[in-house]
């Protein structure tokens, strides 16, 4: 939970993507501290249970999508709106490769719609922009730090690179009050995309299944828990009150590195079936082989830290999927 929550107490908020993974857990800490939350929302998630996800619905709800830049200025205008987290997205990498004209059009032409909209609407005194830690690309020099250019060079990186550069223009051009985030790679329940390596491991796990890898299992990653992602996004926005943070970048990571194989034998052994050993396909293409990040400027500059070490937020993750799933297997069984 942020520190400041009584910051938020009737303010009007609006967060792209609220409907997703780690839209959600934005809604509901914002909603916690009394601000009055619109949702962009282009898909639901009817796979979770409403009971369960209750206090990760926004307060009004501007059905459409970025790519339609007259439903984005009426959700930032009509509502009058004063901060923006901007978190929609196409987020797989994989799809991204099947589909880079719908990756481009939602990541790079819905970000320049919002940013368009928060300047012609003149209400907004702080916008949030989640990139990526894949904007950095291929670098040759690791960790990743905010110095380093953007250079992604397959569509889903490129399609952040381009929209962390749009940020960035918006800021200077015109002095849009923005700031851009580049986290590691999260995970945390609530996220039901069993491509990604978390989620998709505890399900054949907690299935008796070996989990299956894409990759090699080589690739090199971190990782955060996604509550402590949603604390990160509140705080940068609360210390926006300090124009000279406006147009800054800044990572966020627990700053352990591992490979793919190395996370899916960590799940493994907490969940205690070492003997279900990965399956490896060595399929995936078009990836970075190694990233990993630098906190270093969040903790100087912003005195941010994480809250939950890997293990504490796997720990608390697995907890998440074993009773959901189980409660899915009941409601089928009913």
């Amino acid at each position: 939970m942020t520190k400041n929550s009584h910051f938020w107490r009737d303010r009007r908020v609006l967060v792209t993507g609220s409907s997703g993974f780690l839209g959600g857990y934005v809604v509901a800490q914002l909603r916690a501290s009394g601000a009055s939350v619109v949702g962009l929302v282009r898909d639901l998630q009817p796979a979770l249970d409403p009971a369960r996800t209750r206090s990760r619905q926004p307060d009004f709800i501007v059905p459409g999508a970025l790519e339609d830049f007259d439903t984005v200025m009426r959700a930032v205008s009509e509502y009058e709106v004063d901060t923006v987290f901007h978190l929609a997205a196409q987020p797989i990498v994989g799809i991204a490769n099947r589909d880079p004209r719908g990756t481009f059009e939602a990541n790079i032409r819905g970000t320049w719609n919002l940013l368009d909209a928060c300047r012609l609407a003149k209400t907004v005194t702080r916008i949030l922009v989640a990139s990526s830690d894949k904007a950095y690309g291929v670098q040759t020099v690791l960790p990743y730090d905010e110095h380093m250019p953007l250079q992604g060079c397959h569509p889903y990186d490129v399609s952040k690179s381009c929209a962390d550069l749009i940020s960035h223009t918006y800021y200077k051009t015109y002095g849009l009050p923005v700031c851009v985030t580049r986290a590691a790679n999260f995970y945390g329940g609530g996220d039901l995309n069993w491509n990604r390596i978390v989620p998709g491991t505890i399900r054949s796990v907690l299935q008796g299944e070996r989990p299956v890898l894409r990759s090699d299992g080589t690739m090199v990653r971190d990782y955060i828990f996604v509550k402590d992602v949603a604390d990160a996004y509140l705080h940068l926005a609360e210390r926006m009150d300090d124009k000279a943070l406006h147009g800054e970048a800044f990572n966020f990571s627990v700053e352990i590195k591992l490979t793919v194989l190395e996370l899916t034998r960590l799940i493994l052994k907490l969940m205690g079936r070492e003997d279900l050993q990965p399956v490896i396909l060595n399929q995936a293409s078009g990836e970075i082989p190694e990233q990993y990040l630098s906190a270093a400027k969040a903790r100087r500059v912003l005195n941010w830290s994480p809250r939950y070490g890997l293990e504490e937020g796997l720990r608390e993750t697995i907890a998440w999927y074993r009773e959901y799933l189980s409660e899915r297997q009941v409601a089928a069984a009913e």
